[in-house]
């Protein structure tokens, strides 16, 4: 796919991969063998028809293409840029045993593109309204999806968002240069004019509760992701220009601090950056500060480069646009200066030892390998929480040690007429899981609610 050159788009925001032509995208769907049994439906957590929509792109039918699409997936310009298909459907594609799998995240993104660019918008027919109303507790991808599938079920759908902004973390964590505001903006809209009721500026805990929810609505589902940010408990660690990256990439990406003066969000723009941790938040934060300014870029990581989470293609991002890996490292302690404010970490150096519970060669500690890194910006990326303000004020939801709400294979909480999904249930993970959660927990409810009989558990 064509992308903007390293030394051209690390001076912007704009998106780095620009997509493919009409004939590319043919020609690329016309390496699909049409599988009989296709592997890579059966990888795909929403379960996009991939044979067909690729048969229908190779003939030229791309309006048809992007509702085959649409038939199981509400987002598809979204997952079309941030899903990892690699370990996904195109993992699955008999045609990568001996070469190169087809690339069916990039055919799916020509295809919803091509229905945005050319205003080819077709609003599906809807069931009947059935006078039963679904609240949905957070606007990012998990809920998004559960709106798309009840609001085409029939059901009045309110979705509640904290943000004043709809998307989640396709809003305000995901910068620009990987997906433009724009995308999530119009998929938004796109269930918007199914009837999808957007309450914004909600706090679900503070503002309005799961149980007065459940007063007026007859089913809730909980889709608020894992918004807490998650730090090392190191000495310095309060030091001014020490971040989450939940909230250097907020500041960033929903507050628009990159666009200075424009907006007036505030941001250390630092000249030595390191990002503590190596998954795709990270790579992210990384590529940020190179687009703010830095002089000096440098992940941190304690393992090797052959255990980094992050996508091939973020990585491979990074590094083009002169990012520095130092693989192998360990921060201990962050330094200061005289005004408080972060100057440098003392990092050792590590050694693979044996596999920990992750399946990973656990970092061990060389001794006597300590040393002083500079840093007048520090980016912890080293995973999230789950945010407790609405799980508190829920009595009866049943959580697990580190908080986040346990959910049965079809998403039902221990609470009655509550559902949940995404990475309040599993997490952090990927856009596309948490989708796969709203569509499971979308076909329960509307079982539960057409089956008034039922139990619950």
């Amino acid at each position: 796919m064509p992308e903007q050159p390293a030394n051209v788009r690390a001076g912007n925001f704009l998106e780095v991969p620009l997509g493919y032509t009409p004939e590319m995208a043919q020609i690329e769907a016309k390496r699909c063998i049409q599988c009989k049994k296709p592997a890579c439906v059966e990888g795909c957590p929403v379960g996009v028809q991939i044979p067909e929509f690729l048969r229908l792109l190779r003939e030229g039918s791309f309006v048809n293409a992007i509702q085959k699409i649409k038939e199981t997936n509400a987002l598809p310009a979204i997952c079309g840029r941030v899903c990892p298909q690699e370990s996904q459907c195109e993992s699955k594609c008999i045609l990568g045993k001996k070469s190169e799998p087809v690339a069916i995240g990039r055919c799916e993104r020509f295809a919803a593109d091509y229905e945005r660019q050319n205003d080819s918008v077709k609003i599906p027919q809807k069931q009947p309204p059935n006078n039963q109303k679904i609240a949905i507790v957070g606007a990012g991808p998990a809920g998004l999806t559960v709106a798309g599938d009840m609001i085409l079920s029939g059901y009045e759908v309110t979705v509640f968002e904290a943000f004043h902004r709809p998307g989640g973390v396709l809003m305000y964590g995901i910068p620009e240069f990987r997906l433009p505001k724009t995308i999530v903006e119009h998929e938004v809209g796109y269930l918007i004019r199914l009837g999808v009721r957007m309450e914004l500026n909600q706090v679900i805990g503070k503002t309005i509760t799961v149980e007065e929810l459940l007063d007026d609505f007859d089913a809730v589902f909980i889709g608020v992701g894992a918004g807490l940010p998650m730090f090392l408990n190191l000495p310095g660690e309060d030091l001014g220009g020490v971040y989450s990256a939940n909230e250097y990439l907020t500041r960033s990406n929903l507050m628009k601090a990159y666009q200075f003066p424009k907006y007036d969000t505030p941001i250390i723009r630092g000249r030595n950056v390191c990002v503590i941790g190596g998954g795709n938040v990270a790579m992210d934060a990384a590529r940020t500060a190179v687009r703010l300014g830095a002089e000096s870029v440098k992940i941190v990581y304690r393992r090797s480069r052959t255990e980094l989470p992050a996508r091939t293609e973020e990585i491979h991002h990074a590094e083009e646009e002169g990012i520095e890996f130092l693989f192998l490292t360990n921060p201990q302690q962050y330094l200061g200066n005289k005004q408080g404010k972060i100057r440098a970490i003392i990092c050792d150096k590590m050694e693979l030892g044996e596999p920990d519970v992750s399946g990973r060669r656990r970092p061990v500690k060389i001794p006597d390998s300590a040393f002083e890194l500079q840093a007048d910006c520090v980016i912890v990326a080293v995973g999230a929480l789950a945010n407790p303000l609405l799980t508190k004020s829920t009595p009866g939801l049943e959580l697990n040690q580190r908080g986040y709400i346990i959910a049965d294979e079809n998403g039902r909480t221990s609470r009655p007429r509550v559902w949940a999904g995404g990475d309040i249930v599993t997490g952090s993970a990927t856009v596309i899981l948490a989708m796969g959660a709203g569509r499971t927990a979308a076909k329960d409810m509307n079982t539960f609610l057409q089956q008034h009989s039922q139990t619950w558990q």
